[in-house]
């Protein structure tokens, strides 16, 4: 069927982070083959509620159509979002959209932790953490985060613990980052920056930003320049431990005990590749350091 896109009710689109780079993709991709999947939606009174589409009622929105084709499933408004989160379970997310979704169902249709860990297969503790991300973070980080201005997984990694320590200092750097619509890397190298600097060091990460992302990469290019094939070596070595001491701590902290069968299969993959690569190197370290040479 075809809905009118101005009809739409669209109450569950903050939910949803942007990403600027796919959202152009999908607007050449609709500008060229038309709207190849519908959107769904689900009857709740006299409206049609979106369920899943809002970039492609954007994307049509942005070339002047004014109808969408949709599908409609026969189910509640509950359930219906439950089943769409269900079968986006394996995409690329966060741990704070996440957090935004179980927020709703809390508020909207107030749903205790366990209903919704139950509904999830989930524990109430894994609802817990979501729900927490959220609360720490301040209402204006989380705008940056749903308009694709900060990525959800820097802010996780390193604007949630800011939060934590200092609510007005997550506000001030994620203000100054917002505008660069900087990397996860960029991020986190405003974010030491800011943490271990001086007071002097910490106004110029808020007020010129860019200015000690330069600074930085050239320090870094003047310190490869410098280093011998030796002390390349040993800092990939060392990034190789460091990385296999962190999630061997990931593990021991309980990583898996909420995972889901599908992400314990991944897991194990990625274990064996892991494996197989370190098998590799310790064996050309090996014939290397035994070499008479």
């Amino acid at each position: 069927m075809e809905l009118e896109i101005a009809q739409l009710d669209r109450r569950y689109e903050p939910l949803r982070t942007r990403d600027a780079l796919r959202e152009r993709r999908l607007l050449s991709s609709l500008a060229a083959g038309g709207q190849q999947s519908p959107i769904v939606v689900v009857r709740a009174g006299e409206r049609d509620v979106v369920v899943d589409g809002y970039k492609r009622v954007r994307a049509l929105g942005r070339l002047g159509q004014d109808l969408v084709r949709a599908t409609s499933w026969d189910l509640s408004e509950l359930d219906a979002l439950v089943l769409e989160r269900i079968l986006r379970a394996g995409e690329h997310g966060s741990a704070i959209e996440e957090g935004w979704f179980l927020q709703e169902l809390e508020r909207r249709f107030g749903l205790a932790r366990e209903e919704i860990a139950r509904r999830f297969d989930r524990t109430p503790s894994w609802v817990s953490r979501r729900l927490s991300l959220v609360r720490e973070l301040p209402g204006s980080v989380q705008e940056h985060i749903r308009t694709g201005a900060i990525g959800a997984h820097g802010a996780q990694r390193y604007l949630v613990p800011l939060a934590r320590a200092n609510e007005l200092d997550c506000e001030a750097l994620a203000n100054a980052v917002a505008p660069l619509r900087a990397s996860t890397r960029q991020l986190g190298e405003l974010w030491s920056s800011y943490c271990t600097g001086n007071e002097t060091t910490r106004a110029l990460v808020i007020a010129s930003p860019q200015v000690v992302l330069k600074a930085r990469a050239e320090a870094a290019r003047e310190g490869d320049a410098r280093k011998t094939p030796v002390a390349h070596l040993l800092d990939d070595l060392r990034a190789i431990a460091a990385v296999c001491r962190r999630a061997a701590g990931r593990l021991r902290r309980g990583a898996l005990d909420d995972a889901s069968e599908d992400e314990r299969k991944r897991v194990r993959v990625a274990c064996q590749e892991a494996r197989a690569e370190l098998l590799t190197l310790g064996t050309r370290c090996d014939a290397e350091l035994t070499d008479a040479r």
